[in-house]
């Protein structure tokens, strides 16, 4: 024992005061203590959003929110510009080096226990309150990091094909899922959720895409007979293709059978889009209204308005329309357009021409009468020039309230194909430096719950950001509205973000940080799932997903219309079959993404005949994967007991699904390589290996079907390959087998 000195005892304690006080703080804070105090700094609703998210993983652990100043707070909520006005004397939180970029964010956890969470600006510190958030959730207050991070995309948007009535359809009104949708759109209870859960995801843009939204969201004084009261759905007998054009939409079949689905004056409607973009804003979300061209659907040729291209009333219309949007919604960030669909036989220069007459000078007319407001204008590069649009547009990139951006389809009508595209490789070098919102069209996957985070990531780091503003993701042949597939739906039925949360989050999440590593994804789904083991979950989900664009990647129909990998079926027009489906002759024909590095069945057989060698993934090689990854989450997924937990066994069934649907093609892939290199060499080995490749693609797809059915309606009505009737495919599937059967004639050289 040491003797006693009073001096040193008390120049000792006068040492440790500061460490006891970490002691007494730290431990009551780290270790879960019944109240937590909190100084938000700012009644900004986007920091309000994230303190309410903050409140409610707190209340989850017993722990209480107290509201303190400043100094006493245990978590701090700043923006980096009021940080510095505590001074260096009154400095709360150390420096970590780190330089903030708008919507950035730093965590910064000191040895007294004290949280700070700086942003950039508001917008950061709501996202670095969600990260806090979320770090709580999973880890407890103990397990919270010092965090540092700035938005790898700067946009990152969700792509919304908006169904508002049959008479201003969007492009995907002609299907099942925009009919049921449509009384969907004017609930706010939707769009509140919605929105929420984009914020939660740090998605910062919504753009609806509608073909001429106008007469449903605006009066314009110069034309006021145009605006629409009432939201009206029709009930006459649709047909099972219209053009792709976006013709005949309002054809009398359609606009002559209706029904009002919502009574509602056009001055209700204004007020409703103004409080939906409101909401949005103060969650860091903003709107874009994007059209195709000239469409007037629902004009009814009021004023003498037509899609005449040289019709100066409907120049006029459309020029004040644009002006009008802005100065009747104050929120609204943006507007695009597009030169294409409605524009035919006409040169780049023309198109340009009335697209500046109208949506150019319209968006003009609105920054001078708001000087102080900043606009944007999206132009699609689609069926025009980019060098043309640039020339043509110069007075709208030249204006310092108008932000001019570029938009072009980076993956085609299909992202989940290939990390790595090569579409865009001219277009970059025409655009000389101008920013682009890259269109990312998730055509492929509708039904099933996917989530392959690997795959984005990849995918996210092969844009080229030098030219990159950022991304809107979506589909032209879906809205992702409320899911109205499940047999066994909720009241109300579920929306589809929430139904598809994961792979929802998986562009957001990955899109803002694409260092988010996978073991928190992993702990992200044992909250989601409690009790479930997430590792063997998440590698199940990984590998029934890479399915999608394994098949894709080899089976490259570019467009909507050319493929939809969960009915094996297109467009007849680009099957060469009557029904749609695409047989084995049209998988020897069809050749891969060219981003792949995948080897086609005719180049496979010609190296086969010849002996030769290619660097090239082989079909075989294809198929093998596929099975390997439909193997594999079959057994994973065999691993996990749902319970009673319903969204989770509804998960595993989707896996399952999906799995069986990449047995399908994998025995597809196989038996039609065999079958060409019959045809090529007439060995009736490959014949015999054609015929029991495909018969068990044939059980495969039974498999397929009858458990997707355990859950999802059949048919679907869609808009661009039709109605996807999985047991009436089923026919189109045996067929394959005949035509391996069948003698093939081809003399084959000595």
């Amino acid at each position: 024992m040491r003797n006693f000195n009073p001096l040193f005892d008390r120049i000792l304690l006068k040492k440790m005061i500061p460490f006891i006080l970490f002691l007494l703080v730290g431990s009551n804070m780290l270790c879960g203590q019944k109240s937590v105090s909190i100084y938000f700094g700012s009644n900004d609703p986007k920091v309000q959003f994230a303190a309410d998210e903050l409140k409610s993983v707190l209340a989850t652990i017993k722990c209480e929110v107290q509201l303190a100043d400043l100094q006493q707070a245990d978590i701090v909520f700043l923006t980096s510009s009021n940080l510095g006005k505590t001074g260096e004397k009154g400095r709360l939180f150390s420096n970590p080096g780190f330089q903030l970029k708008p919507e950035g964010f730093y965590i910064q956890k000191e040895r007294n226990g004290k949280i700070g969470v700086i942003g950039a600006d508001e917008a950061g510190v709501m996202y670095g309150a969600l990260e806090l958030a979320e770090q709580i959730k999973l880890s407890g207050i103990k397990g919270v990091e010092n965090t540092q991070q700035n938005p790898y995309m700067e946009v990152r948007g969700t792509k919304f094909n908006i169904p508002l009535d049959v008479r201003t359809p969007s492009y995907t009104d002609c299907s099942a899922v925009a009919q049921f949708n449509i009384p969907v759109v004017w609930e706010f209870d939707f769009w509140k959720d919605y929105i929420d859960n984009l914020a939660r995801n740090r998605y910062n843009l919504i753009s609806l895409w509608s073909l001429h939204p106008f007469p449903s969201m605006v009066r314009v004084p110069e034309y006021p007979e145009v605006a629409l009261n009432d939201v009206q759905r029709s009930t006459g007998k649709w047909k099972e293709y219209y053009d792709r054009n976006g013709w005949g939409f309002d054809n009398p079949e359609i606009v002559s059978n209706t029904e009002v689905v919502k009574k509602i004056t056009i001055d209700e409607k204004i007020v409703f889009w103004q409080k939906v973009m409101k909401y949005a804003k103060d969650r860091n979300v903003r709107f874009y209204i994007v059209t195709w061209n000239i469409f007037v659907n629902g004009t009814d040729g009021k004023y003498g308005i037509t899609d005449k291209i040289d019709n100066p009333v409907t120049q006029d219309y459309m020029r004040k329309t644009v002006k009008q949007m802005f100065l009747t919604y104050p929120d609204l960030a943006g507007i695009g357009l597009t030169t294409g669909e409605n524009m035919p036989n006409l040169t780049s220069a023309q198109k340009e021409d009335w697209a500046f007459k109208t949506f150019g000078l319209g968006i003009l007319d609105a920054a001078r009468e708001y000087p102080d407001r900043q606009f944007t204008l999206v132009h699609r590069q689609h069926q025009s020039g980019a060098q043309e649009i640039a020339k043509t547009f110069a007075p709208v990139t030249e204006n310092k309230n108008v932000e001019f951006l570029f938009s072009f389809k980076y993956s085609q009508a299909h992202t989940l194909s290939s990390t790595r595209q090569v579409l865009h490789q001219k277009y970059v070098g025409d655009i000389k430096g101008m920013k682009t919102l890259w269109t990312l069209r998730n055509d492929d996957n509708y039904y099933f719950r996917w989530g392959a985070p690997d795959f984005v990531r990849e995918f996210i780091q092969n844009i080229p950001m030098e030219v990159t503003k950022g991304f809107y993701y979506g589909s032209d042949q879906y809205v992702w509205g409320r899911d109205f597939l499940a047999l066994e739906p909720g009241n109300p039925r579920q929306i589809e973000n929430e139904k598809h949360w994961y792979h929802w989050m998986l562009w957001g999440r990955l899109g803002f940080d694409p260092s988010l590593g996978n073991d928190r994804l992993v702990r992200l789904i044992e909250h989601h799932f409690p009790g479930v083991d997430g590792k063997v979950l998440f590698e199940a989900w990984q590998e029934a997903s890479m399915i999608y664009p394994k098949t894709t990647g080899f089976h490259w129909g570019a467009l909507d219309f050319q493929w939809y990998i969960e009915a094996c079926k297109s467009a007849p027009v680009y099957s060469n079959t009557k029904s749609g489906f695409h047989d084995v002759n049209r998988f020897i024909s069809l050749p891969p993404h060219p981003g792949t590095g995948y080897q086609s069945i005719p180049e496979y057989v010609k190296m086969v005949i010849s002996k030769e060698k290619s660097a090239k993934v082989s079909p075989l090689d294809i198929s093998l994967q596929i099975h390997k990854h439909s193997d594999g989450a079959l057994q994973l997924a065999d691993q996990l007991k749902a319970g009673k937990n319903r969204e989770l066994s509804n998960t595993l069934e989707d896996i399952r699904s999906m799995a069986w649907l990449g047995k399908y093609y994998a025995c597809k892939i196989h038996g039609a390589t065999a079958l060409a290199l019959y045809r090529e060499t007439g060995d009736k080995k490959y014949q015999a290996e054609a015929v029991d490749q495909l018969t068990k693609a044939l059980d495969f797809w039974v498999k397929y079907h009858r458990n997707a059915m355990k859950q999802y309606k059949n048919p679907l009505w869609t808009n661009r390959v039709g109605y996807v009737d999985w047991v009436e495919l089923t026919g189109e599937v045996k067929k394959d087998i005949e035509v391996a059967k069948e003698l093939y004639s081809k003399t084959v050289p000595n």
